[in-house]
């Protein structure tokens, strides 16, 4: 999917919370800069050059963009740290033509390496910031690839939750499978049919419709690519749903029709301690699915929002497993259980 970070806030802070990419990017910019309480800092004058724009045109988008800019690394240092600062520059060995007239200055700002990189993906004016959008972006996919061993079509399963979800929805759905065999009076289309208004009610798609926004083929199998927290509310509703079919049908004395289980469902679905839970799992997917398949689900674009650092860290980061090595795991576990019996 072609992004334009500079007309994008999600796209630039999904960016921007990726740790890996940052590192990466960082380390392909090669941007020198100044050194000040532990990392590499730069100042206006200095991104002004390096964007070959004026020192105005920078000014103006920190002005249009200041909650943004500061909330990933641009500050205005003053007093004791403006101090310190202006020490570190006097031990440089540069004129004062470089950082522009910083001697007798009140307050200064400064760009870290992320806050620097949130304005490379602003400047609309700047051939260099073009280029380096393009090799941003670039950077994001390959590194996401690189630490998901090559794709993402699964990479919920590198998620430490997703096996213990998996489990318990499995056996949720054969009691919910069982409760439509026992208590519905359809053929065998039942199943997918109430599969998808479970879906359509939590996501607003389809399993058909879902397949292709994520590009899976008749051999995927869609549960296998949710995430720990949608597994989970499918179960919840397969539990739910299924014990009030069984409960009717008992009632009643006989299999329910299709109005009446239709009826029921709507019943069902519009609970209303079903809502938090539901816009939730339609936050988790909508947003996971943009950063890390980018994939996009129109129906639930209005619950797009950034991916936190702590989602990159559970996806990406040292806690992140291949399901194969989560298998193993488990199975280990199991041994030692057994063998204290």
């Amino acid at each position: 999917m072609s992004k334009d970070l500079t007309n994008s806030s999600i796209d630039r802070q999904n960016i921007l919370n990726n740790p890996y990419a940052v590192a990466e990017i960082e380390k392909a910019a090669g941007i020198q800069g100044i050194p000040f309480e532990g990392k590499t800092v730069v100042l206006k004058e200095q991104v002004a050059s390096f964007f070959e724009v004026t020192l105005r045109t920078i000014e103006n988008y920190l002005e249009q963009h200041a909650q943004e800019l500061s909330k990933n690394g641009y500050e205005v240092l003053r007093g004791n740290r403006l101090k310190s600062f202006k020490e570190v520059i006097k031990g440089l060995d540069v004129t004062e033509t470089d950082f522009g007239n910083i001697a007798k200055t009140p307050q200064l700002g400064i760009f870290d390496f992320r806050a620097f990189l949130n304005l490379a993906m602003l400047v609309s004016e700047s051939e260099r910031a073009k280029l380096l959008r393009q090799a941003i972006l670039d950077i994001v996919i390959d590194t996401i690839n690189q630490r998901t061993g090559g794709g993402t079509k699964y990479i919920n399963q590198r998620d430490e939750d997703f096996l213990h979800s998996a489990f318990v929805e499995e056996n949720y759905r054969k009691q919910f499978t069982d409760a439509l065999k026992d208590c519905v009076a359809m053929g065998n289309f039942k199943y997918a049919v109430y599969t998808d208004k479970i879906y359509v009610s939590i996501f607003r798609e389809k399993a058909s419709e879902y397949r292709k926004i994520l590009k899976l083929d008749n051999r995927d199998s869609v549960r296998a690519t949710f995430y720990a927290e949608v597994l989970d509310l499918i179960a919840s509703y397969e539990s739910g749903f299924g014990d009030m079919l069984q409960q009717q049908a008992t009632v009643k004395g006989r299999k329910l029709t299709t109005w009446e289980v239709d009826g029921l469902f709507k019943t069902f679905e519009s609970q209303a301690h079903w809502k938090p839970l539901i816009e939730k799992a339609r936050m988790k997917m909508a947003s996971r699915d943009l950063a890390f398949r980018d994939a996009l689900h129109l129906q639930l674009k209005e619950y797009i929002t950034p991916v936190q650092r702590e989602d990159y860290e559970r996806f990406l980061g040292e806690k992140s497993k291949e399901l194969a090595d989560r298998l193993e795991d488990a199975k280990d576990v199991m041994k030692r259980l057994k063998e204290r019996e």
